[in-house]
């Protein structure tokens, strides 16, 4: 695994702005290489607003999406257009706006698309997409960028200290079923499949941020900071405000 690098910006705007047009070059490069981009979406405050800070760049910019994957590394088990589920959120933010193949965006399974309340069959399903668009190359594709947020409490996606889910290292992907933070029932990427990405990049905004940040470059335990666990294969990068870097 890569050893993490600090971008440090000056509040979660230029975070955001800056997160935003890394990416479009990406997306931009991945292009005239002729190949596909694989991004991996996260929710939260500082996660929606670089989506939507994406949307407008990538306008500026007249990106071209159709050889973008869109995934998800968690999501709430609710039903599908709950307010509070991330693929609601990044839709209204980012996806809704431009012209990204339908195809090519893949959420989460929502409650409601279940038969019953099937939190583990959710997981399974996703599981098995992301095993199909890897193509024989590995139970999931190689994301290009695995964005994460970072909680208070030091989680990343659905990975909660404490929970069994942190040290899964068989499946790509996870029901929970007792996260601390409601709703209890969710899906997450597990750490094997946000290694898997080439880059993983943490967003972290605000002074509530700043003792996870610490945790994470410290390399403390994954059952006390999960966050300490989530590295990319090739780069691993901390992008955080001036408060969330308070404690570095």
């Amino acid at each position: 695994m890569s050893e993490p690098q600090v971008v440090r910006h000056a509040d979660a705007e230029e975070l955001a702005g800056s997160v935003a047009l890394r990416l479009v070059n990406m997306i931009v490069q991945a292009e005239a290489e002729k190949r596909p981009f694989h991004l991996v979406l996260t929710g939260g405050g500082i996660g929606i607003a670089t989506l939507a800070a994406l949307r407008d760049r990538a306008a500026e910019s007249n990106v071209n999406w159709s050889h973008v994957h869109l995934w998800w590394g968690d999501e709430r088990f609710l039903p599908d257009k709950d307010p509070e589920r991330n693929e609601t959120q990044a839709c209204e933010a980012l996806i809704d706006a431009i012209d990204v193949p339908p195809h090519q965006v893949h959420p989460m399974p929502a409650s409601d698309g279940m038969d019953g309340d099937q939190v583990e069959h959710a997981a399974t399903r996703y599981a098995r997409e992301l095993t199909t668009a890897a193509r024989g190359q590995g139970p999931v594709p190689q994301f290009d960028v695995c964005l994460l947020g970072v909680g208070p409490d030091a989680h990343v996606a659905s990975l909660f200290p404490g929970l069994s889910h942190v040290r899964e290292d068989g499946a790509s992907v996870t029901a929970v079923h007792d996260s601390p933070k409601p709703p209890p029932q969710r899906v997450t990427l597990t750490f094997p499949s946000i290694r898997s990405a080439r880059e993983v990049w943490l967003l972290a905004s605000g002074e509530s941020k700043a003792e996870a940040v610490r945790l994470g470059l410290a390399g403390t335990d994954v059952d006390r900071a999960p966050v300490s666990g989530a590295r990319g294969a090739e780069k691993t990068v901390f992008w955080v405000d001036e408060a969330a870097a308070s404690l570095i």
